[in-house]
């Protein structure tokens, strides 16, 4: 059994460390294990290749799709960090990370809110439907009113949602942009509103 995840374990990583070894996250150098151990190595190629397609996944995420321990995961993603490779960002009860460099802070915070699925069923329904009111929201969505309110006055403290005069996407041509790129590592209500996008990007906010 032991065999069957270690092998499990090796073909994550050398999954995500093809596309990591190919897709540098920041200018200039990246860093190598010391004494050139191939695991380590492997590792976080693997995390750099996991970033460039999952950008905001937190570290409990991160960790268990790549199936490292705790520890590995919290060794490699601090000399990431430290090589100026990787950036993170406190999220409520997460730390979300980030390739270096790629993202503004307004995209960071948007990718972070798209990754919980109450935020991103209101950002995506809010993008087919400017009009859709509070109530509408939670219809679509299977939740209460109360819970749309809170995450409402979540998005509008990002920067994400103005709630001046009912519920409107911030920058909405920028986030069906991190929505489209990224659709496949959200789920699959992302992957529906990609497959129709081009009708939401002529959407004037």
């Amino acid at each position: 059994m032991t065999r069957e995840v270690d092998a499990d374990k090796r073909a994550t990583l050398r999954r995500f460390a093809a596309l990591g070894a190919a897709t540098p996250l920041a200018a200039g150098g990246r860093t190598r294990a010391a004494g050139g151990d191939a695991d380590e190595s492997a590792a976080r190629d693997a995390i750099r290749g996991y970033l460039a397609t999952t950008p905001g996944a937190h570290f409990s995420k991160l960790r268990d799709d790549l199936s490292l321990a705790t520890g590995e995961t919290q060794h490699h993603l601090k000399r990431l960090e430290s090589a100026g490779e990787v950036v993170s960002q406190k999220d409520g009860d997460y730390r979300r990370y980030f390739p270096a460099g790629r993202f503004t802070p307004f995209e960071r915070r948007a990718l972070g809110y798209l990754r919980r699925n109450t935020p991103r069923g209101m950002v995506l329904e809010l993008l087919r439907n400017p009009d859709a009111s509070g109530a509408d929201l939670a219809r679509a969505l299977d939740v209460t009113p109360p819970t749309i309110s809170a995450y409402a006055g979540e998005l509008a403290d990002a920067g994400l949602l103005d709630t001046d005069d009912g519920y409107r996407v911030a920058r909405p041509e920028a986030v069906i942009a991190l929505v489209v790129r990224y659709a496949d590592s959200f789920g699959a209500d992302a992957v529906a509103f990609a497959d129709d996008a081009a009708s939401y990007i002529s959407y004037d906010g």
